[in-house]
């Protein structure tokens, strides 16, 4: 069973990787999460990163810095709010897919000890609760 990663943010850059300016065109970017991500996790993010440009990226081994890079230094704050919006895009995905994943195992139960429609009602019920705020 996947574990719930809905409070995975970014806290700050990377601090042995700080911004630079170089003679490339280019500032690498190195953000922290908040907790290390699982693999699965990291495969979402990465497909999400795809779509912003510049890309953004995760490495599924450490799973806990993200990275990209920018070409003008000013850009930096609404690149920073892209990223942010595909990592909250990535823990609904993943929260849809435990939800999900629950449902199917109480359905598996309710098959193996032969409950009849009306337990497998309350348990799907009971399975879709939202106890956040």
């Amino acid at each position: 069973m996947m574990n719930s990663n809905s409070d995975i943010k970014i806290i700050g850059l990377d601090e042995d990787r700080p911004p630079v300016v170089r003679k490339e065109a280019y500032i690498d970017l190195f953000f922290r999460l908040s907790q290390k991500t699982s693999v699965e996790w990291c495969e979402d993010f990465n497909k999400l990163g795809n779509q912003l440009e510049p890309p953004v990226k995760i490495d599924k081994k450490n799973g806990i810095f993200i990275e990209t890079w920018i070409r003008d230094m000013q850009l930096i704050p609404a690149h920073l709010d892209k990223i942010k919006k595909k990592i909250i895009q990535c823990n609904e995905l993943l929260e849809e897919k435990i939800r999900q994943q629950k449902l199917l195992l109480l359905s598996k139960n309710a098959s193996l000890m032969g409950m009849d429609g009306e337990q497998n009602k309350l348990n799907q019920i009971v399975a879709e609760l939202n106890f956040d705020g």
